[in-house]
């Protein structure tokens, strides 16, 4: 998604005049009937201007494109896993006293740990101990059965 604010030159708290001016201010920078010498030089497309004001400049059109930016923000805030792994592909650990522990080794060399007590919450991103790689753990709890 292309940051209308950042086409203007604005911030997002820019008033509606600020606005209008950034984009008075690039059309007459950008025109090609202007920009003659330099029509293949960092030249922003002016239809892409014109849709960054369109949009910024009407109030219900911006609340609605500030809501997309703001949700693709959240979304981009969220790991995504490298890849899927079942728990079949971890080892299992042999640890005294304390919850059952799954390792898979990762590509930088280190490792990603699931517990026992992770899998009964219902926690399934892992992420490496030692790089910033996330897995998806494949798993399914299972009840006990009394």
């Amino acid at each position: 998604m292309l940051d209308y604010y950042q086409i203007l030159n604005t911030s997002p708290s820019a008033s509606y005049s600020e606005i209008k001016l950034a984009y008075h201010a690039l059309l007459l920078k950008h025109h090609p009937d202007k920009n003659i010498h330099n029509a293949n030089s960092n030249s922003i497309d002016i239809a892409l201007i014109k849709d960054a004001y369109v949009t910024l400049s009407s109030p219900i059109s911006r609340a609605q494109y500030d809501a997309s930016l703001s949700r693709r923000k959240q979304e981009s805030l969220v790991p995504r896993p490298a890849q899927v792994v079942s728990l079949e592909e971890f080892t299992q650990l042999d640890t005294l006293g304390s919850d059952d522990t799954w390792e898979y080794p990762c590509r930088c060399g280190g490792s990603y740990r699931i517990t026992e007590t992770d899998m009964e919450k219902g926690l399934h991103l892992v992420a490496c101990r030692s790089c910033s790689e996330v897995i998806w753990a494949g798993y399914e709890v299972q009840e006990d059965e009394e």
